[in-house]
């Protein structure tokens, strides 16, 4: 495994995409990139801690040979090294809204692609959910938290509390009012948080020293998520249908871009990771990543792969389920030589008879439908993006197709409203239907491995960090660690297969 490592994958670091966070004037020494990324990678593939991983980095000669410090005198790595590098990536990203980690982890598995001899031109694609490292919070322990996290704040500030808000700060004053004042029932209780929150907005408002702080602004974000004024001027809880945008309201204070989903029946709170995967004889590697709010459609993903991509000279296919599908990402797709396969079919189903339909390489005019009659006049709808053709009575009174059709009669002629994205979805209805689409959806089921894996080996549900752009570096960390193992089974493979020497 060391030897692996130090061979393949730690040369495959390129230490100059985070030069950016570097002073290009002489200065003191920093501790060599490829040794902390090498070390993210081995703390994820081997369950690690910041804390395991550096001891065993100073006793352990197989770390020391899988990140080429065996020569040093003293080891690189300290109980800060790799906090304060994942703070300095995360401050380049906020500010230039560049993921430095992406970067490195993505051209690193091509690398290792190649070294495996596996191209880009076999392709699958899926999400999977990613929990945040939170408490469901109900809208009681929310509503008193923030209120709590903004009393403790001003008490620091030297802010004075009136009394009757005093008892936010003291110790297990949560379990106290939330679990054990059963005198008032729970939504009563929460109003009486509700009250206590615009009491102590207005004294922050007073002094306006607590106007940048996280606290302030997120009892104000939950007061206006999650309360309205009547028609009298009175604050009161927003009913559940009244609540705008359910999806995207804070859920707990500690992660506040966390979001939330239902999903195959399950509630998920958190993000939504999207792998791809290149497949070829030796193996599979996932050679790009995205990570988002699981709020974020499975066909957005599609896109934002789509536009990164350039040209595919041999020809290549990608396969998905359904949820990637549009004719927008169709047509991405097409323009880069590149297939696009989805393998389940999502919205109403049209009939078959589309499929026949022939429109004009722009796809606004509808040139014959299935029947071989070429429409007397055409012209395009572009609200409702549809071609609006117009036949001879006789020819549609007669057409074998008329029932499934439905054209609608008029007094001298007959009216045809169809566009080009229901005969493309026609035709991929046909498509399911053939030996060659049932390769492809056998192919796709492969990658239903990757979510499997990544929660049951490198425990992605659990992972020590909160906010989208901090759990996406360990995300990526743990993607890199998982292409390492495929590498491992790969070589592996390679050593078992070796014809064995004879005996002299």
């Amino acid at each position: 495994m060391g030897k692996t490592f130090a061979e393949t994958v730690f040369p495959a670091i390129d230490e100059s995409i985070f030069s950016v966070l570097y002073s290009p004037k002489a200065s003191r020494p920093n501790t060599p990139v490829n040794v902390i990324v090498g070390a993210l990678i081995l703390k994820e593939a081997l369950g690690d801690t910041d804390k395991e991983l550096v001891e065993a980095l100073m006793f352990d000669i197989r770390y020391q040979y899988a990140l080429h410090t065996t020569s040093f005198e003293e080891q690189p790595l300290s109980d800060r090294t790799l906090s304060r590098f994942r703070s300095r990536v995360l401050a380049y990203e906020t500010e230039h809204d560049v993921d430095l980690i992406h970067e490195c982890v993505v051209k690193m598995a091509k690398e290792i692609a190649q070294f495996m001899k596996i191209s880009p031109n076999m392709q699958r694609m899926d999400s999977m959910m990613v929990a945040a490292n939170i408490k469901n919070l109900s809208l009681l322990e929310l509503f008193y938290t923030c209120v709590a996290n903004l009393a403790k704040r001003m008490d620091q500030r030297k802010i004075v509390l009136p009394e009757e808000q005093h008892h936010y700060i003291e110790k297990d004053d949560l379990n106290r009012y939330v679990y054990h004042k059963r005198e008032m029932d729970v939504t009563e209780r929460t109003v009486a948080v509700m009250h206590d929150a615009e009491k102590l907005i207005a004294i922050c408002d007073q002094t306006g020293e607590l106007d940048d702080t996280s606290e302030y602004q997120l009892l104000i974000r939950l007061m206006k998520e999650r309360t309205i004024f009547d028609d009298n001027g009175t604050r009161r809880l927003r009913k559940k249908e009244e609540v705008e945008k359910p999806s995207e309201v804070l859920l707990n204070p500690s992660d506040p871009e966390a979001t939330f989903r239902y999903k195959a029946g399950k509630k998920h709170l958190g993000y939504v990771g999207n792998l791809v995967e290149s497949v070829g004889k030796n193996g599979s590697m996932v050679t790009d990543y995205a990570y988002e709010p699981n709020t974020y459609a499975d066909h957005q993903f599609m896109e934002d792969y789509l536009k990164q991509q350039g040209m595919y000279k041999e020809g290549a296919f990608l396969v998905a389920d359904g949820a990637y599908s549009s004719e927008k990402n169709s047509k991405a797709a097409s323009c880069r030589n590149l297939k696009l396969v989805t393998t389940n079919f999502t919205g109403p189903k049209p009939d078959e008879i589309y499929a026949d339909f022939k429109f004009s390489a722009d796809g606004r005019f509808l040139l014959e439908c299935a029947n071989g009659c070429i429409p007397e006049n055409c012209r395009y709808d572009s609200g409702n993006e549809c071609s609006i053709a117009y036949f001879k009575t006789e020819e549609c009174s007669s057409c074998l197709y008329q029932e499934r059709c439905r054209p609608r009669f008029l007094k001298t002629r007959v009216r045809k409203s169809v566009s080009w994205k229901t005969v493309g979805r026609a035709k991929q209805l046909q498509f399911m239907k053939t030996e060659e689409f049932s390769q492809y959806a056998r192919f796709r089921n492969g990658v239903e491995a990757i979510p499997s894996l990544l929660r049951r080996k490198y425990h992605v549900d659990k992972i020590p960090a909160h906010g989208k752009n901090r759990t996406r570096q360990h995300f990526g960390f743990k993607i890199a660690a998982l292409n390492f193992q495929k590498l491992l089974d790969h070589l592996n493979s390679l050593r078992h297969c070796a014809p064995k020497r004879k005996m002299a």
